[in-house]
């Protein structure tokens, strides 16, 4: 069985039911849907309180989104983790600055990866919290309760990550 978890992909099958098996949990245990976004809006607020010690519970928005350590962002610890821990025991694990595909298609400039990664960071933040949800909140979760809502953002976000590809990328059929 640890070969399933030592290879370089997994089965989706299993991964698939590890994560119906979480989403579960987190209904059953908190009454809360499983997302990630979330924490990285505590955690914005977490710094901002640290740099400007500031009361930023002041402020509207995190009067309803606490910027506060709690289960959610604990969880964006253990996805970060779970990759690392995930790539090492596959053997894949590598540090770079600018992944092959990347450099190309565009080179291989660090500083012009990282602006790029940071303005998708950006984007995808902007866009999770403009629909309420990231895709595991609304991929996941949403859909698990069957969410119309949810099915429409999910069907945005794949024609969106297949045109943004195409574009960037270009298509290849076939």
């Amino acid at each position: 069985m640890i070969e399933w978890f030592s290879g370089a992909t997994w089965s989706p099958y299993i991964a698939g039911a590890g994560i119906g098996i979480l989403v579960c949990l987190s209904f059953l245990l908190s009454d809360r849907p499983l997302g990630v976004s979330t924490a990285y809006a505590k955690t914005a607020g977490m710094v901002e309180k640290y740099l400007f010690r500031g009361d930023v519970t002041s402020m509207p928005y995190y009067r309803q989104v606490v910027p506060a350590v709690d289960w959610q962002w604990t969880i964006l610890v253990g996805v970060v983790a779970g990759g690392f821990l995930a790539a090492y025991s596959a053997g894949t694990l590598s540090l770079s600055a600018v992944p092959p595909l990347f450099a190309s298609a565009f080179g291989g400039g660090t500083v012009f990866r990282l602006a790029v990664a940071v303005a998708g960071g950006i984007l995808m933040g902007l866009g999770a919290r403009w629909a309420g949800g990231c895709t595991s909140g609304h991929g996941i979760s949403g859909t698990l309760q069957l969410s119309l809502s949810s099915w429409v953002a999910v069907a945005c976000f794949f024609a969106g990550g297949i045109l943004t590809a195409g574009i960037l990328y270009g298509f290849r059929f076939g």
